[in-house]
C-alpha cells in the first residue's frame, strides 16, 4: 500500500467472522503464498525460491509482531473503529514462519536507509550473500569442504623427497585419515574444535619439515636434522644476502615466514571444517569410517597394490616415528662425540717423532670441491674424465712423477665440505654441524696441526672459497691464510667461485711456494671451480698470461648462464664434468710446470655433487690420489694396496675419511725395525 494512499474505511465487524474481524476480510484475506496485493494469486512471489533454499526461519522480526498484537488486541478493535496503523497482508503464526521470513527478505532488499543495512548486516555470509545467492553459497561450501579433505590427506600421503612424489603416492589410503576421524567423531563439540585446530596446527608443522626435507635431499641427500641443522638457517640467509642483497634477503625471509604462518593456518581451519561436517553428519560419518577402517585393514592384511603402490599405507606415523629416533639420535650424539674426541693415538708422541718420512718435503693436501665418485663411474662422463686422467698420468710421468691412488668415503654429500674437510683432518667422523663446533673448539689435534706441531714446516692455508672471517681458521694449525681477497685476483666471480682454480693455485706459487730460501711448506688448498653451480666455468689460459686475472672477463662473458643449465639434468652434468676437468687440468698443470724432488700432492674430493648428477645414488665415495716424485714417499705407501696412476680402479680399498689422518701419520712416522 502507498504511503499516499488515505486509509479506508473498513466495514462493521461480522459476527460471524473470528477475532472481530469485518467478513469481508475474512473473505479476502491474503494467503500463505504471500503474494502482495496486487499480485495475482496464480503467480509465484519473487522471493519463494529464496525461501524454499533457506528452508524455515524463525520469524523474529518485531515489527510483524507489534503489527499483529496492535491488529487483534489495540484500542480500535476494542471500540470496533480502524485501527490507525495500515494491517499487514498476513498474520504472523507458527506454520508460515519460512513465509514470513522471505517476505522480510523481499521488503529489506527493496528498501534503502539505516533500516536495510541493519536487515543485511544481520544476515548470515557477506553481507547477506549466502541468502541472495543460495546457489552459489552451497557450491562454495561444498567446495571448501572438499579442499579441506585434500588438503588434509594431501598432507598425510605427501612424500618428503621430490623424486618420490607420483600421482600413485596420493591415490592411497592412510590409516592416519581413518584415526584421525574416529577421534574427532568421539570428541564433544568443544574438545573437538580444539582438538582440530591443534592436529591441523601439527599437519601444518610437518608440511614444513617435509619440505624442508625435499630442500636438503636435493642438495645433501639426507633430510632435515632437526637438532643440528638449524644453523644453516643462518648460512642459507648469508648466501641470499650475498647473492640478493640486503634487501633481497629481508623480502625473501618475509616471504617464507608469511607462507609459513599461512600453511599452518590452513591447515587447522581445513581440520576444523572437516570435524565440523562430520559432526552435522555424525551417523553418515561414523558409517563411512567404519568401511573405511575395514576396508584399511583388509588391504593392509592382504597387501593390495594398485600399480605397485600399495593401498594401504600408514607411512605418515613411519615417518613420524623416523623423526622422534632422529632426534633421539641426535640428542644422544653429544655425548658419543665426547667419547671419541678424546682418543687420539699421537696425542703423546714427541714431535720429534711425527712425520719423520716427510721431513724436508712440500706436502699439499688439496681438495677438489665436488669430486665425487660419480665422475669416475658414471656412464655419460667416465670417457671424457677417463681422457682427461689419462692425459694427467702421461703430464706426470713426462715431469718424473707417478701417483697412486684410492676410495675416501666422505660424511657427506652434495654440501657441506667443512665437514668432510674436518673429518679428513681430525680423524673424527664430523657429520653434523654439532660435532664441527665441538672439535673446532677443543684442543683435538689435526693432521695439520701436527705438522705445525713438529716445528718443521710452514702451515698455510688457500682457502679462495672463503670470504668472511674464518675464526675456525686457528683450530687447523695454519700458519697463515689466504683467502678470497688475499690472493691478488682482480677478475671476475665464475657464480659461487670468488677465484678460478688456475689462478689460485699461481697465487699460492707467488706468495708462498715460489720463494727462494724458504722453510718446508705444509698447505691446505681448497679448489674451489668445481663447485655448485658449475655454471659458467673458467677455462685454461697461458699461465704466463693469467696477470691479475683481469683475462677470465672475456671467458666469464663466453660462458653458460646457470638459469638455462638448471633447467636441464643433462646439462648440469655435463657442466659438472667440465668444472672437474678444469680443476684436475689446473692440479696437474701446475705440478709439472712448478712440482720438484721435493713436491708431495695429497689431491681428493671432499664429497658427491648433488642428487641431480649423481641421480640419487646413496654412495659417497670421492677419490683420493697420492703425487710425488720422490719414489720413497710412495712406497712407504706399498701396502696400501692402491691403484697406480690418478684414477682408482673399482676394487681400489675404501677407507672411511676419518680414517685417513692415522694411517697417513703411521706410513710417514718413523719406520719401524
Amino acid at each position: 500500500m502507498s504511503h499516499l494512499t488515505p486509509p479506508r474505511q473498513l466495514p462493521e465487524p461480522d459476527a460471524d467472522a473470528p477475532n472481530g474481524t469485518t467478513a469481508e476480510d475474512a473473505s479476502t484475506a491474503p494467503a500463505v503464498n504471500d503474494t502482495e496485493p496486487d499480485t495475482p494469486a496464480d503467480e509465484e512471489p519473487a522471493d519463494e525460491e529464496a525461501t524454499e533454499a533457506t528452508g524455515p526461519i524463525q520469524a523474529d522480526v518485531p515489527g510483524a509482531r507489534l503489527a499483529v498484537e496492535d491488529t487483534a488486541d489495540g484500542d480500535g478493535a476494542e471500540d470496533g473503529k480502524a485501527p490507525d496503523k495500515a494491517l499487514l497482508p498476513r498474520t504472523a503464526s507458527a506454520d508460515d514462519e519460512s513465509a514470513d521470513a522471505a517476505t522480510s527478505d523481499s521488503a529489506s532488499a527493496d528498501e534503502d536507509g539505516p533500516s536495510s543495512a541493519a536487515s543485511s548486516s544481520a544476515r548470515p555470509g557477506w553481507f547477506g550473500w549466502r541468502r541472495r545467492f543460495p546457489r552459489a553459497a552451497r557450491a562454495v561450501r561444498v567446495g571448501t569442504s572438499v579442499l579441506a579433505g585434500v588438503l588434509v590427506l594431501g598432507v598425510l600421503l605427501m612424500p618428503n623427497r621430490l623424486d618420490r612424489i607420483t600421482l600413485q603416492s596420493f591415490l592411497r589410503l592412510p590409516v592416519e585419515a581413518i584415526l584421525l576421524a574416529a577421534v574427532l567423531l568421539v570428541l564433544p563439540s568443544k574438545a573437538r574444535r580444539i582438538t582440530a585446530v591443534v592436529l591441523g596446527a601439527f599437519l601444518g608443522l610437518s608440511t614444513v619439515l617435509k619440505c624442508l626435507d625435499m630442500g636438503f635431499y636435493q642438495t645433501l641427500a639426507r633430510p632435515f636434522d632437526l637438532v643440528f641443522d638449524w644453523v644453516l638457517l643462518n648460512d642459507a640467509a648469508d648466501f641470499l644476502k650475498d647473492s640478493l642483497g640486503r634487501s633481497g634477503e629481508v623480502l625473501v625471509v618475509i616471504g617464507v615466514i608469511v607462507l609459513l604462518i599461512a600453511v599452518l593456518v590452513l591447515s587447522a581451519l581445513a581440520m576444523v571444517r572437516l570435524a565440523d561436517l562430520m559432526a552435522r553428519h555424525r551417523p553418515t560419518a561414523v558409517r563411512s569410517t567404519l568401511v573405511l577402517g575395514t576396508a584399511w585393514i583388509v588391504c593392509f592384511t592382504m597387501g593390495a597394490q594398485a600399480g605397485g603402490v600399495t593401498i594401504a599405507t600408514k607411512g605418515y606415523s613411519q615417518y613420524l616415528s623416523n623423526r622422534v629416533q632422529y632426534v633421539r639420535d641426535g640428542l644422544g650424539d653429544a655425548e658419543v662425540f665426547e667419547k671419541q674426541l678424546n682418543v687420539d693415538a699421537f696425542a703423546d708422541t714427541p714431535s720429534d717423532q711425527l712425520l719423520t718420512g716427510l721431513r724436508g718435503k712440500d706436502v699439499l693436501f688439496t681438495f677438489v670441491e665436488s669430486y665425487g665418485r660419480v665422475a669416475i663411474d658414471d656412464p655419460t662422463m667416465a670417457p671424457e674424465i677417463d681422457k682427461t686422467l689419462k692425459e694427467g698420468d702421461a703430464r706426470l710421468k713426462s715431469a718424473g712423477f707417478a701417483a697412486r691412488s684410492g676410495w675416501l668415503t666422505s660424511p657427506v654429500t652434495g654440501a657441506g665440505s667443512w665437514l668432510a674437510h674436518t673429518t679428513f683432518l681430525s680423524g673424527l667422523w664430523i657429520k653434523n654441524q654439532q660435532r664441527y663446533r665441538t672439535v673446532t673448539t677443543s684442543d683435538r689435534a689435526t693432521l695439520t696441526s701436527y705438522f705445525q706441531k713438529t716445528g718443521a714446516w710452514r702451515t698455510v692455508g688457500i682457502v679462495p672459497g672463503v670470504r668472511k672471517s674464518w675464526p675456525e681458521g686457528k683450530y687447523f694449525g695454519l700458519d697463515n691464510i689466504y683467502d678470497s681477497t688475499h690472493l691478488g685476483y682482480q677478475g671476475p666471480y665464475f657464480s659461487w667461485t670468488p677465484v678460478p682454480d688456475q689462478f689460485t693455485l699461481e697465487a699460492f706459487q707467488k706468495l708462498e711456494h715460489g720463494k727462494k730460501d724458504r722453510d718446508p711448506i705444509m698447505a691446505e688448498i681448497i679448489l674451489a671451480s668445481s663447485h655448485n653451480p658449475w655454471s659458467p666455468i673458467a677455462r685454461m689460459v697461458d699461465w704466463n698470461d693469467l696477470g691479475d686475472g683481469s683475462v677470465f672477463n672475456k671467458i666469464k662473458a663466453e660462458g653458460t648462464n646457470p638459469t638455462e643449465v638448471w633447467k636441464s639434468a643433462k646439462r648440469v652434468r655435463t657442466e659438472y664434468r667440465k668444472a672437474i676437468q678444469y680443476s684436475l687440468d689446473s692440479l696437474v698443470q701446475w705440478v709439472q710446470r712448478y712440482g720438484d724432488d721435493n713436491t708431495v700432492l695429497v689431491l681428493l674430493g671432499d664429497h658427491q655433487p648433488v642428487p641431480t648428477v649423481t641421480g640419487g645414488s646413496a654412495n659417497k665415495d670421492v677419490p683420493v690420489t697420492i703425487v710425488a716424485r720422490d719414489p720413497k714417499v710412495l712406497d712407504r705407501v706399498a701396502d696400501w694396496g692402491w691403484t697406480d696412476g690418478l684414477k682408482p680402479a673399482a676394487n681400489a680399498p675404501k677407507w672411511g675419511m676419518d680414517q685417513f689422518r692415522d694411517r697417513f701419520m703411521t706410513a710417514y712416522g718413523p719406520e719401524k725395525k
